[in-house]
């Protein structure tokens, strides 16, 4: 009775989340796509096989076409088997009256055809699930067999897919998709842009999450998820390939034919392995396939996880998993993979190097009939750092898939050319990666023993401009966080492709590495912006959860087929919930970008600009007083313990402390000083003076140049005392 009810309310979540994903859909139909043959004799041979049901009109109609070198009698059993459970079994006598097939009775010496629809009595309609009607992506299949009438025994036995029309696999799906990544990357590039053109390049890029990184990442990681070799139900596998483009693995014919020609002049396989055999592949499922459903779906449906070959009457021998799996689904052959993610990564490169040799050609055009706009000077004259920056940043988002792609392709061997742009690029894409790691490290340390800190890294222009894009989005205290994120990524991949094949170990490695990261978040919560901090941990969040809802596929705990299915329905609840929320955030952040300054890159300017402001100030001057900057601006003016006197703005506080620059060389008159000469940099007002000490005694006078009388005299512990308002008279501050 439990197992019963555990079966009720299983089928009771399904359909649930078939109508949250699909809605109440009106034709309640099923039909096969593709078949395979599963033990039939020497003697038969099938060449066709489709069958459709419609459970309104509770009819089946069947079409079977074939040859057979015996005349004998036989009868037939239908068992249609859905996530793990049967179904619907029935068997009829193609001979008797009520169920009779003229071209099976008896099944005849030669070429036979059996079309015709058979009336399904209602106690057998009602054992169909309603699920299998509404759910998209059913993992469900149809057997039929034909038995000798004499003794039983099989003599012909065809598999076959079944499928409701209703997929999760939509190519709107992806249009989607792709026009989110393409707003966020506009959203985080339009003050990159404008920096570029003023000479800053990216100095100035918006980091309010979700960046494009983000987004880019989170689709990646779907797609990645879709590469496990674990027994995902059909469902999910679907949903996975909408995120197929993220990961550069496009069905591009053209693009593929190429590339199998130069594997096959490298050394490369092509006989099972090539954009023609899947292309024959599937030509023959079309033929078979009435629903409609695309080339791709049809393939994966008839595919299956495991890998290895069966010999099956010259029909699909090639069962898939992994890696393999996922990228034959959208009709990309296993060796052509890494090529595939190699020219379009390159296609992409010469882009936007093109487009940004293009901005310069009509710039300099521009500047020889006429003046341009003074903020296109400085990426008139450092376009290549644009160029680097672009690069150096689409290494940085690949990396982990390319290092997949890359192991993958050793694992493979096949083109010996292939393994060597293979080893080649991924030494290349470390190589930059470890040298600006090396780099940034380096600075830090030079500025930590100069400073106290690396905020130098942030305030000045120059490693802005160089090494921002790897630490643009973390706190000052957590520059470094770049590199455990480049490790995260360097691991992932390496155990999707080295333990391909091995569902639990990847999971179970993928567990501890997402955990791993979820923690270091949670733990330093290093992102400059509170939105990037929520974002980017509720991210974690979620691929830990998936990878818990993986563990229900792993083939070694035999989970059944249903509770695998709401799993995997389960999982794209949360996925896709997730991704909405980027979605809505990328919108909003589209239309903050333009008005919000990067938090570094506002403070630096800040910065700029008061120390600019020394050049003219006079001791009457409000401008570094409380007049113009409230008491908050006031005190994050201030300096650090860390600042050098020569950075401190005339009159500012450090702690208890008052400081202005010294009487220049050029005005300082021994002969009206008995005191010890000015300090070159700058003079303590206050001296040692504590609250209740006396005030300086002023003897001593000197003449200014406008001939009013001005003292110095000395504080209690013997040091100058200096009166602020009678520092140096009239005198300008234009010459330090």
């Amino acid at each position: 009775m439990a197992r019963t009810a555990l079966k009720s309310t299983t089928r009771k979540a399904l359909c649930m989340g078939a109508m949250l994903m699909t809605g109440v859909m009106g034709d309640q139909i099923l039909t096969t796509t593709g078949y395979v043959d599963c033990g039939s004799l020497p003697s038969i041979t099938i060449s066709e096989l489709s069958m459709t049901y419609d459970n309104n009109a509770q009819t089946i109609t069947f079409d079977i076409e074939g040859t057979s070198t015996n005349s004998q009698n036989v009868t037939a059993t239908l068992d249609v088997t859905a996530y793990g459970i049967s179904a619907f079994t029935n068997t009829f006598n193609p001979c008797d009256p009520k169920t009779l097939v003229e071209q099976l009775c008896p099944l005849p010496n030669g070429k036979f055809v059996a079309r015709g629809t058979q009336q399904v009595p209602a106690q057998y309609a009602s054992m169909i699930p309603g699920i299998a009607f509404s759910v998209p992506d059913i993992s469900a299949e149809a057997v039929m067999k034909l038995n000798s009438l004499d003794d039983n025994s099989v003599v012909a036995c065809i598999q076959a897919q079944v499928t409701n029309g209703k997929t999760m696999n939509v190519p709107a799906v992806s249009y989607v998709a792709v026009g989110i990544a393409g707003v966020s990357l506009v959203a985080t590039g339009m003050s990159a842009v404008g920096g570029a053109m003023s000479g800053s390049s990216a100095a100035g890029v918006a980091v309010a999450g979700p960046s494009f990184t983000d987004v880019a990442g989170w689709f990646q990681g779907m797609a990645m998820s879709g590469m496990l070799s674990v027994n995902y139900p059909p469902i999910y596998r679907s949903f996975a390939k909408n995120f197929a483009f993220s990961v550069g693995l496009i069905p591009w014919n053209g693009l593929l034919n190429s590339i199998d020609d130069f594997r096959a002049k490298t050394g490369g396989n092509l006989t099972e392995d090539s954009v023609a055999y899947l292309r024959n592949l599937t030509r023959q499922l079309e033929q078979d396939d009435d629903t409609g459903n695309s080339t791709e779906l049809s393939l994966s449906r008839l595919v299956r996880r495991d890998d290895g070959t069966e010999g099956i009457s010259g029909q699909l021998t090639q069962t898939i998993s992994g890696i393999k799996n996922f990228a034959e689904s959208v009709s990309v052959p296993k060796s052509d993979v890494f090529m595939t993610a190699l020219l379009i990564v390159a296609i992409v490169i010469a882009s936007v190097v093109t487009g940004i040799l293009l901005i310069k050609v009509i710039l300099e055009v521009w500047s020889l009939y006429g003046k341009f706009p003074e903020s296109l000077t400085g990426f008139r004259k450092h376009y290549w750092r644009s160029i680097a920056r672009t690069i150096t940043t689409l290494i940085l988002l690949l990396y982990g898939i390319w290092v997949l792609y890359c192991v993958f392709q050793f694992t493979l061997g096949d083109s010996w050319a292939a393994k060597l742009l293979a080893g080649l690029s991924l030494g290349i894409f470390t190589g930059v990666l470890m040298y600006f790691g090396f780099k940034i490290w380096m600075t830090a340390h030079r500025l930590k023993s100069q400073h106290g800190d690396a905020a130098k890294l942030y305030e000045d222009k120059q490693n802005w401009l160089k090494y921002s894009m790897f630490y643009e989005a973390y706190k000052k205290s957590y520059w470094w966080l770049f590199i455990p994120v480049i490790l995260y990524t360097f691991v992932k991949g390496c155990v999707v492709a080295a333990g391909d094949g091995n569902g639990m170990a990847q999971t179970a490695v993928s567990f501890v590495v997402e955990l791993a990261m979820l923690a270091l978040l949670v733990f330093t919560r290093p992102f400059e912006r509170r939105s990037s901090n929520i974002i980017n941990i509720f991210i974690a969040i979620v691929r830990v959860l998936s990878v818990i809802c993986v563990f229900v596929f792993v083939e070694e705990f035999n989970v059944q087929q249903t509770t695998q299915t709401v799993m995997g329905v389960v999982m794209i609840a949360i996925q896709s919930t997730l991704t909405v929320a980027l979605a809505l955030l990328v919108g909003w952040n589209a239309i903050n970008a333009a008005i919000k300054m990067n938090p570094h890159r506002k403070r630096r300017k800040e910065l700029e600009k008061l120390r600019g402001d020394q050049d003219d100030l006079t001791p009457l001057d409000a401008r570094n007083t409380m007049m113009i900057k409230s008491k908050a601006d006031l005190e994050a003016s201030y300096p650090s313990e860390h600042d050098h006197e020569e950075n401190l703005p005339p009159y500012s506080k450090a702690g208890d402390r008052y400081y202005a620059p010294s009487i220049p060389e050029s005005t300082y008159h021994p002969a009206l000083s008995s005191g010890p000469s000015p300090n070159a940099m700058s003079r303590d007002l206050t001296g040692s003076r504590q609250p209740g000490d006396a005030s300086p005694n002023y003897t001593q006078g000197f003449a200014s140049d406008d001939g009013h009388a001005h003292y110095r005299g000395n504080s209690s512990d013997g040091r100058d005392g200096v009166s602020p308002y009678d520092f140096v008279g009239h005198q300008k501050y234009s010459g330090y």
